[in-house]
């Protein structure tokens, strides 16, 4: 799929805020990730993480601030935008009845992709031996392991990840964490939501906790 974007383009957020319901849950986030970054999103439950996630996949709506990618709003253009995004969330979203081989390809499909890395999405998370099961059968940690292989499958510049080590052993964390600086190394950006530690070299950290709203500005939010 041509996004018609430049991979070298810098991801930046200009002063983020979420609104959940009637609260305001944080306000003036920014951030920026070139080519290679990794950004790293702490915090205590409810602070937001999984919001701030949803806001750089345009999947939610900032109620202040601004998303920019390559120089240009991504809202100006959000469909292209989201071309070059993969969003991994809590869900892992596999289909009961079909084998995880059949989930990369529709997941791939899904994305544009006409030929996708299904059998090195496999084997970089050793799903090769149960490939061809049924989803139903998958332990958690197999189903978490085939949600993060979607990432080899249908290759994207831009990785969102909420809690992708939840339900892995110790051989998942590190296929993640390598897979990880690999993408790194080719260029690629990472976002991750995390209450475990994941190594992730040189990586920025936003702790949602410091920019909880005030209650002076959740009110102004409402006048």
């Amino acid at each position: 799929m041509d996004s018609g974007y430049v991979d070298t383009g810098e991801l930046v957020a200009e002063g983020l805020a979420c609104r959940r319901g009637e609260r305001l849950v944080f306000t003036g986030v920014d951030c920026r990730l070139a080519a290679g970054g990794a950004l790293v999103l702490t915090g205590t439950n409810g602070s937001g993480k999984s919001s701030l996630l949803r806001l750089l996949a345009t999947l939610l709506v900032p109620a202040a601030g601004a998303l920019w990618w390559g120089g240009a709003p991504v809202m100006r253009e959000a469909a292209r935008y989201r071309a070059l995004v993969h969003y991994v969330g809590h869900q892992d979203a596999a289909k009961p009845a079909f084998s995880p081989r059949e989930m990369l390809r529709l997941w791939a499909a899904l994305r544009g992709v006409a030929a996708p890395a299904i059998e090195p999405a496999l084997a970089a998370f050793a799903l090769g031996a149960v490939a061809d099961r049924p989803c139903r059968w998958l332990s958690a940690g197999q189903r978490r392991r085939l949600a993060l292989a979607r990432l080899v499958a249908a290759p994207a510049p831009i990785w969102l990840l909420d809690e992708p080590a939840a339900a892995l052993d110790g051989d998942g964390e590190a296929r993640l964490s390598e897979l990880i600086a690999e993408h790194r190394r080719a260029g690629g950006r990472v976002v991750v939501a995390t209450h475990q530690p994941l190594r992730l070299d040189d990586a920025d950290t936003i702790v949602l906790d410091d920019f909880a709203a005030s209650p002076e500005a959740a009110l102004a939010a409402w006048q």
